[in-house]
């Protein structure tokens, strides 16, 4: 197994957006992981403007230039970008990457919550033309509705993306899906709705990459708590895992993203890349 983590220093020394400063003992925090057998650090380039032109309106970009954490997002973009590229042409079999100031919340004309340009509409459009058309899943574990990223894939039915939040919903012929979770949840029920709402329908879609928003907000005392605990992310990572092996040759991303908790950053980031290099 070929395990990357792309992860830039900048991201340790600042309080970011919503997330706060959890990554600020990264990569210290991860030191034990990035020694095991099979995995390997990058340290990844901003992501191009031209790049970003192609998803977003010039607005939401003039704002990101203006902003301190602008050089933040443009790293977790490109990290995402070459995680990607790297995953499809074969290097790498997997990724986890860090992310701060960019992620689900950013559509092509609007940006909040923390989130102020797209990870994964750049992402698909840079993999698109380097290797074709293609076809993707996304899930979104994160605890808050992923709008921006519904909204930079509405239409493109080369995109599944189900996002486990607070409304059920199909759009876009069966493309576009949400689940409500409930905030009265448990590990063992949540688990139990991504098996059934995910899996099948992933495996009918049958996408070339399996990218997944992990967020950590649902956890119990987190800001999006669903009374989610730490064993249900490494349960919940361990499952994509093994259905990107059946489905897509094990290629399959994870891509942090809400949650300020630095107390499970710290634990569950180090366990998600043991669970990916196995």
């Amino acid at each position: 197994m070929r395990t990357g983590v792309f992860w830039h220093d900048v991201f340790a020394k600042g309080s970011w957006p919503v997330i706060g400063n959890k990554f600020e003992n990264f990569p210290k925090a991860m030191e034990w992981a990035l020694k095991l057998e099979g995995v390997k650090l990058f340290t990844p380039a901003k992501v191009s403007w031209e790049i970003l032109k192609k998803v977003h309106d010039e607005s939401i970009l003039n704002d990101l230039k203006r902003a301190w954490y602008c050089e933040g997002a443009l790293y977790s973009v490109g990290g995402c970008i070459d995680a990607a590229t790297k995953i499809w042409s074969g290097e790498l079999d997997n990724a986890l990457v860090f992310d701060v100031g960019a992620g689900h919340h950013a559509g092509p004309s609007h940006a909040w919550g923390g989130t102020y340009i797209s990870c994964t509409g750049p992402t698909v459009v840079s993999l698109r033309e380097k290797f074709g058309k293609g076809r993707y899943a996304i899930i979104d574990t994160d605890s808050h509705h992923g709008d921006g990223t519904r909204a930079v894939f509405m239409g493109d039915r080369d995109v599944l993306h189900v996002c486990f939040c607070s409304s059920n919903k199909v759009e876009d012929e069966g493309t576009k899906i949400c689940i409500n979770v409930g905030y009265d949840t448990n590990d063992r029920e949540y688990l139990s709705r991504v098996e059934q709402e995910f899996i099948p329908r992933v495996r009918d879609f049958k996408p070339n990459i399996i990218i997944h928003i992990l967020g950590h907000d649902t956890a119990q005392g987190d800001y999006g708590d669903r009374g989610l605990t730490e064993p249900l992310f490494l349960e919940l990572a361990t499952m994509i895992k093994s259905c990107a092996e059946k489905i897509c040759n094990g290629k399959y991303m994870i891509i942090t993203h809400g949650g300020s908790r630095r107390d499970l950053a710290e634990l569950i980031f180090p366990r998600i890349i043991e669970i990916l290099a196995r």
